[in-house]
């Protein structure tokens, strides 16, 4: 993978957590690394810059990480409706885990972050895109991550039905 052209940014309202991160994209290669302390600082940058993949922590002031996603997905202004974003918590619960995915999160990241999670996280991304999927109320990537030919229904979308066809 070329590291050296991705444009990443980093949301988190710790500065210790964005310098310690921030190293590691640095360290791999990233070409452009880019800081911000909270989600609506985060909207400012992507409209100033071209970002690749957004890395954001879940629990921030005044503008929380979920809250910034569903800014970023549903919002008409939004600089990049179809950014991919990695959740960086340590909140990893199902409850807050299920409402970050419902808010368009593309993949998750644990808390303490290592090296290895973070390119693992990036190469998913690159490598294995997702598709985007808009519903009455969702917008975001597709939530499953492989499709199962065997699978029988009961289908919920009207292109699985012409897919089973």
């Amino acid at each position: 993978m070329r590291f050296e052209l991705l444009k990443i940014l980093l949301v988190d309202d710790n500065h210790h957590m964005r310098v310690l991160i921030g190293e590691i994209l640095r360290a791999i290669g990233v070409g452009g690394v880019y800081e911000a302390s909270d989600g609506a600082e985060a909207l400012t940058i992507m409209r100033q810059h071209a970002i690749d993949i957004v890395m954001t922590d879940l629990a921030m002031e005044p503008l929380d990480g979920i809250d910034f996603v569903r800014l970023l997905r549903n919002s008409p202004d939004s600089p990049n409706q179809m950014c991919p974003v990695v959740m960086i918590t340590g909140h990893s619960t199902q409850k807050r885990v299920r409402e970050a995915r419902d808010a368009g999160v593309t993949e998750f990241l644990a808390k303490p972050v290592t090296a290895r999670g973070v390119i693992d996280r990036i190469t998913q991304v690159v490598e294995f895109p997702r598709s985007f999927i808009r519903t009455e109320d969702y917008f975001g990537p597709d939530r499953r991550r492989k499709i199962d030919p065997h699978f029988s229904g009961p289908w919920r979308r009207a292109s699985d039905e012409a897919k089973a066809i």
